[in-house]
């Protein structure tokens, strides 16, 4: 059965009060339901603690891939809404070495993300974060996450998935937990060879992304993204120079990616420097900073990404169909 995603018709969400009454939507709100459900039960399982994230900082994630953060005036001061809350989750790993958010994110995407599928304005991630972690660590923990989820899902709904015309037996690699593995040199190269002009030294484009989540039948990692592709806190490989200890998780069938994550920077010198190195100024990180100068410790994460999860559990073509209030970039919507 094909599993690529399928269009619901328009390319652009319907006026709000008709998208609520969407059996649609009602039905990827069940799957939300169920995948939150089993995402909280599977990470308490291994020890984590679940903290709310905070909303506004006097900074944010400045890597965004292009995306803006915006601006509240915060008692006179200029204060960001959360691009992602991954500063804060490095200093809380000091009282909480395991923890979780399900955050809110708002990211003002570039207009031309409107059409791939893939992006809103506001959207949630499953946040996660490992004290002493390694990469692989975190990566058994996202692999597990997404097999745990699944399986739920299609234990507890499986009527639900049906009526979206999702077949379980197509879902079997990914319930495997088998996922694969390639570095980020290896996927530009496959790109290059078919045709598709990806940049070396950057991250692969949505358009590279997608080719190469339609050449496969279940997930797999890509590790090993250049240095400078990606934020000042993603940890650079002490015995590849240039190369970081990252990697990103793309489902199969034209989804993309649905999980990003890396070990962290935690010594305070390197991270003045990488935050140098990538156009940032320490100071407006003064209170980041002032935690990493005490000592944050060393660690990995990662945040999957919950509209792209449900879409690619239902089968939907865009992450708005999956979303009960959609904001797609350039789309003024209430």
């Amino acid at each position: 059965m094909d599993q690529t995603p399928r269009t619901g018709g328009a390319t652009t969400p319907p006026p709000l009060g008709e998208h609520l009454r969407s059996p649609q939507l009602r039905a990827a709100m069940l799957v939300q339901q169920e995948a939150l459900h089993a995402a909280r039960d599977y990470l308490r399982g291994q020890g984590f603690v679940e903290l709310l994230p905070p909303l506004v900082g006097p900074v944010t994630d400045p890597g965004g891939r292009g995306a803006k953060a915006l601006d509240v005036d915060y008692y006179g001061h200029s204060y960001k809404l959360m691009t992602s809350a991954i500063l804060y989750k490095q200093a809380s790993l000091r009282g909480f070495p395991r923890l979780f958010y399900i955050a809110p994110n708002v990211r003002v995407e570039p207009e031309e993300t409107a059409t791939t599928g893939r992006h809103l304005v506001e959207f949630h991630q499953i946040d996660v974060e490992i004290a002493e972690a390694s990469r692989e660590e975190a990566q058994e923990i996202a692999a597990g996450l997404l097999t745990h989820v699944t399986e739920q899902v299609f234990t507890a709904i499986p009527g639900v998935l049906a009526e979206l015309g999702r077949d379980e037996a197509g879902f079997a690699d990914v319930r495997s937990g088998k996922y694969d593995v390639c570095t980020h040199h290896e996927a530009v190269t496959r790109l290059l060879a078919s045709g598709h002009p990806q940049n070396p030294d950057g991250e692969i484009d949505w358009a590279g992304e997608r080719l190469l989540s339609l050449e496969s039948d279940r997930p797999f990692f890509i590790n090993d993204y250049p240095k400078g592709s990606r934020g000042f806190y993603d940890r650079e490989d002490p015995r590849n120079p240039g190369v970081l200890r990252n990697f990103d998780l793309i489902a199969p069938h034209g989804y993309g990616e649905i999980v990003s994550g890396s070990e962290r920077e935690s010594d305070y010198a390197t991270i003045v420097t990488r935050m140098r190195e990538s156009g940032e100024n320490p100071a407006k990180y003064a209170w980041y900073l002032k935690e990493a100068r005490e000592g944050i410790p060393a660690s990995a994460g990662f945040g999957m990404g919950l509209q792209r999860l449900v879409r690619f559990l239902t089968g939907l073509d865009a992450v708005w169909q999956v979303s009960a209030y959609p904001k797609l970039p350039g789309v003024m919507a209430p």
